[in-house]
């Protein structure tokens, strides 16, 4: 049994490595805006989307996180605020050097925020779903041994969900060809699996137009960034 348990437990903390390369770089979609921000709130909420999308210093992640709580508290019958903000959160944790009590904490607050989102009705249950595989892979991180029986699953069947509920959206293919990818071949994973899950994430992003120009977009840059490895790999 130990043995499954240390494959798990190198599989979690690879996961979480992955999750945080989208944060370490320029993160911000690259489709096709749906239109130019017209209104203050709108063009607010822009510019403090694109601030999240570009940084992956802790402290800008969380001054993030408040600047989207300062904009539920103004518009607070809108979910992506709160959707936003427990972006922040989830990102600010796989980038901290916090300990692991104060990163729960933090996913904490990132799991409070998505659940306002829920509450708030009219969210993308789908994109909800993806944020909620995410904020899981990290809790996973911060103590792979003890926690990989317990939060792999729930990745899994969070991904599955927003599947099932939206076979468009790119972001939760992402989120499984991750999961597919650093899982051993025993475990029926590995990089072979995973690649067809990629591309058929990028096929998505490809064709994804966003509902509004506030709503998710953001993966593209990490499934380009995968693929091209694929490539290095062969040519190598």
């Amino acid at each position: 049994m130990k043995k499954p348990l240390l494959i798990l437990a190198l599989v979690a903390a690879s996961c979480a490595a992955l999750a945080q390369k989208p944060a370490t770089a320029p993160v911000v979609a690259t489709t096709t805006a749906v239109a130019a921000p017209t209104d203050p709130y709108t063009t607010m909420m822009t510019a403090a989307i694109a601030e999240l999308m570009n940084t992956g210093d802790p402290a800008a992640l969380k001054a993030s996180a408040a600047k989207m709580e300062r904009a539920a508290s103004a518009k607070p019958q809108d979910w992506l605020p709160r959707y936003y903000q427990a972006y922040a959160l989830l990102i600010n944790v796989f980038q901290s050097k916090e300990d692991g009590d104060a990163k729960d904490k933090t996913l904490d607050q990132a799991e409070a925020a998505l659940a306002q989102a829920r509450r708030l009705g009219g969210a993308d249950e789908s994109e909800l779903l993806v944020l909620r595989a995410y904020i899981h892979q990290a809790r996973l991180g911060i103590s792979p041994m003890l926690r990989s029986m317990k939060y792999s699953g729930m990745v899994n069947e969070a991904v599955e969900q927003a599947i099932k509920l939206n076979p468009a959206n790119p972001r939760a293919y992402l989120v499984q060809a991750n999961n597919v990818y650093f899982t051993p071949a025993m475990f029926g994973g590995g990089a072979d699996k995973a690649k067809p899950i990629y591309e058929q994430a990028k096929a998505r992003y490809a064709a994804f137009r966003p509902a509004s120009s506030l709503a998710p977009g953001w993966g593209e840059n990490q499934v380009n960034g995968r693929l091209k490895k694929y490539d290095t790999a062969i040519v190598k």
